[in-house]
């Protein structure tokens, strides 16, 4: 098990390969479908150094507040696919160093994450409760009245929060090649079929 301490270098990323199961623990950030587009409407000054060499997490949490704090519930991870269309320059603009999330994504940020330094971590789905144990402290919360809980950005400290590195900094995908890899099985059997 790798350990990976949050914010983190280019240089300690580049390291990575697809395979390894990582430990984050530090400073990392929520952000779905309405945060990605937040990012790209104009550069956002204050969530420049939330973001940078962090990671950003697909996850919509279930939260609660007691004495006037937050605390993670679930923090299972979401389909990433979704922001495919703005990550490459979500990375590209924030130095963002890492995507976390469920079902991989696709070509256009594997080569933002070549290019510019990061990776593509998978978390375990169904397990959210299990997630949010790793949470140990809500930093602060943005767009909470905007865009609402799920798709708040949360700023979260955590601890030993479990991944696997399924896209990395060369180029590699698991999940191009399992991809491909069923493409190719799928083709087999219909040819055995005829």
């Amino acid at each position: 098990m790798i350990r990976i301490n949050l914010p983190v270098s280019e240089e300690e990323i580049r390291k990575l390969k697809t395979g390894d199961e990582v430990y984050l623990t530090g400073k990392m950030v929520t952000g779905r479908d309405s945060a990605h587009t937040y990012l790209l409407e104009e550069f956002q000054d204050e969530l420049f150094p939330v973001l940078e060499n962090t990671v950003i997490y697909h996850c919509g949490p279930v939260v609660k507040k007691e004495k006037g704090e937050w605390f993670f519930v679930a923090a299972g991870p979401t389909t990433s696919i979704r922001d495919e269309p703005y990550e490459a320059d979500v990375i590209k603009n924030y130095k963002v160093r890492g995507v976390i999330g469920k079902g991989g994504m696709g070509e256009k940020t594997l080569e933002a994450c070549r290019k510019y330094g990061s990776v593509y971590f998978h978390a375990v789905g169904g397990v959210a409760v299990v997630l949010a144990k790793s949470v140990k402290h809500v930093l602060g919360v943005y767009k909470l009245e905007e865009f609402g809980v799920p798709e708040a950005f949360w700023h979260i400290d955590v601890v030993d929060f479990p991944v696997i590195v399924t896209m990395d900094s060369h180029g590699n995908s698991i999940h191009r090649d399992v991809l491909s890899c069923s493409r190719e099985n799928k083709e087999k059997l219909f040819k055995e079929l005829k």
